[in-house]
């Protein structure tokens, strides 16, 4: 199978279109302002938002489900979430985790740049598909699903074996947006940063070599390399 990944965004927010011969899956959905950089995306490709067969939400959280309910209702497609964090998408009340480490000039940064992407006018869920753990949805790539709770109750990894490729959402940064850091840590605003790194930790195995966080580059190597990699803050 040809499989094309595409990163769209930056590395302050990123979401990604699974690209096959059967259409497109996108795996989360950006923020609200997003739609022309999608639109882009996918043109140069030589296709366009009426391939899209699905997305999945690697959780609920609004820089992540963007486009999402917009693009559900215009192509006609479902939008598919752990259970877990079925409600935090349809706009339901959240934990608030501990304040993060920040730096002055990357927080200013990255809170300019999403509201220049929208994220002052998140669009919710009214409707979504809730799936569980080790679920392979009928969509093209053939995504599976991985839970890896921590960041928030239903955040999950998205495994793409065909194109050689993870996705870990907000499990892990390889840039923190608060403090400009670049290397590999458990996400700001994260609701249970401890469980966070046991579930990375359960994904240790998988043999995947391209990884994709929703903040910062694609990490080459394993989840092994990952971990080793995995800052620790004391």
């Amino acid at each position: 199978m040809n499989v094309e990944i595409l990163r769209i965004g930056d590395d302050k927010v990123a979401f990604h279109a699974v690209v096959t011969e059967q259409g497109v899956t996108l795996i989360d959905a950006g923020l609200r302002g997003d739609r022309r950089a999608l639109d882009d995306a996918l043109r140069a490709v030589g296709r366009s938002v009426s391939d899209i067969r699905g997305i999945v939400l690697t959780h609920g959280d609004s820089d992540h489900i963007g486009l999402a309910e917009e693009l559900r209702i215009e192509c006609g497609i479902d939008v598919f979430v752990h259970e877990g964090d079925a409600d935090r998408a349809r706009g339901g009340a959240k934990p608030k985790p501990a304040p993060s480490a920040y730096r002055i000039a990357p927080s200013i940064g990255f809170l300019l740049s999403a509201i220049r992407r929208g994220a002052w006018r998140t669009r919710f869920l009214t409707h979504v598909v809730p799936v569980a753990s080790g679920a392979v949805l009928a969509l093209p790539g053939d995504p599976e699903i991985l839970a890896v709770p921590g960041h928030s109750a239903g955040s999950v990894a998205v495994r793409v074996a065909s194109a050689n490729a993870l996705f870990l959402g907000d499990a892990v940064t390889t840039r923190d947006v608060l403090t400009g850091r670049a290397g590999v840590a458990v996400s700001p605003f994260t609701d249970e940063p401890e469980r966070a790194r046991r579930s990375l930790e359960s994904l240790a195995h998988l043999p995947e070599s391209r990884i994709f966080p929703g903040h910062g580059p694609e990490f080459a190597g394993t989840m092994a390399d990952l971990l080793a990699e995995l800052v620790v803050e004391q």
